[in-house]
């Protein structure tokens, strides 16, 4: 079975490691988000594809959900102590190190797939991990602050201000000249199925959706799309969604969310059990549902969520 998955960070990496248990014999192919792309202290920082490899390759700092295990910040320190920032974003020495190597490959002229796939032979994730595209695209979110409206790096938005004030708009610069990264639309086409998982439907899924080519690929694929919510009980699961997804005008709820995505994309949607209300109404949306538990308490229990879904395509399929 050929699986397609389009991952943003910390929950699409936690999702990842249980369909790698509930379908080891798959040929995974995952596309990552690079909207959460960084320049850092002169080094290209990639979020969102680090934390699938490290998640998958076993380096992660299982407690937070991001970084290396066993991390220190002599580093970082050192660079407070010369008074140079930003102090906000946490880079650790382990991890300093994954920069350097990848900004020192792109700098000669490799470009970002190629310099992904060269970090994945030291980690051995398991997956094929593409970045949705090789050129530079970067979310931004626009606020207010103090009266004044500016527009902050998602980084800034997230990390720093941790999603304190209003998003006003969120845009993805640079997405609609993009391409997609090679192999990337190649294996949406060669897919048996394509899950979304519980990922942030804006700054994450949406902003691979941005990218020319990969929606249209995915609606044309004639194989079953299935996604599982990231909102549990008109809540996010992890971290501040709802402030993005206001900012686009979609209500908090999973429903909105399916109806965000849309029957035209999405074949199928898993919600919580607390949400099962809602099955009925995304059902007459035309996107087939099913109420199960959500919540990615262990490896086991994302593994069955996993299984739903892949069972939730083979309905579709049939």
């Amino acid at each position: 079975m050929r699986i397609v998955v389009l991952a943003g960070g910390i929950g699409g990496a936690r999702f990842l490691r249980g369909l790698k248990q509930a379908a080891p014999d798959a040929d995974v192919t995952v596309i990552g988000n690079t909207g959460d792309d960084i320049h850092l202290f002169g080094l290209k920082v990639c979020p969102d594809l680090d934390t699938v490899m490290y998640t998958l390759g076993g380096g992660i700092d299982e407690e937070q959900g991001w970084g290396r295990t066993d991390e220190s910040f002599q580093v970082k320190a050192e660079l407070a102590a010369y008074g140079v920032g930003p102090e906000w974003f946490g880079l650790g020495d382990r991890d300093f190190a994954t920069h350097i190597v990848r900004t020192q490959m792109l700098g000669a002229g490799y470009p970002l797939s190629t310099v992904t796939e060269a970090l994945c032979a030291r980690w051995q994730p398991g997956v094929r991990l593409l970045p949705m595209s090789d050129d530079r695209v970067e979310t931004h979110v626009a606020v207010e602050v103090d009266g004044e409206r500016k527009a902050v790096h998602f980084q800034e938005y997230w990390v720093k201000m941790r999603a304190s004030v209003d998003a006003l708009a969120v845009v993805p610069v640079g997405a609609d000249q993009a391409k997609p990264a090679p192999g990337v639309l190649e294996a949406i086409a060669a897919a048996d199925v394509i899950l979304f998982p519980p990922s942030n439907p804006v700054v994450s899924i949406g902003t691979i959706l941005a990218v020319p080519g990969i929606r249209e690929a995915i609606a044309d694929a004639g194989v079953p799309v299935v996604g599982l919510s990231p909102i549990v009980g008109d809540a996010p699961v992890r971290g501040m969604a709802d402030k993005v997804l206001a900012a686009i005008g979609v209500e908090s709820t999973a429903t909105a969310v399916a109806e965000h995505y849309g029957s035209g994309l999405l074949d199928g949607w898993l919600v919580d059990t607390v949400d099962a209300a809602a099955v009925a109404g995304i059902e007459g949306a035309g996107i087939r549902a099913r109420a199960i538990p959500l919540m990615m308490t262990d490896v086991d229990a994302t593994a069955a969520m996993a299984r739903e879904a892949l069972a939730l395509a083979e309905e579709v399929r049939a």
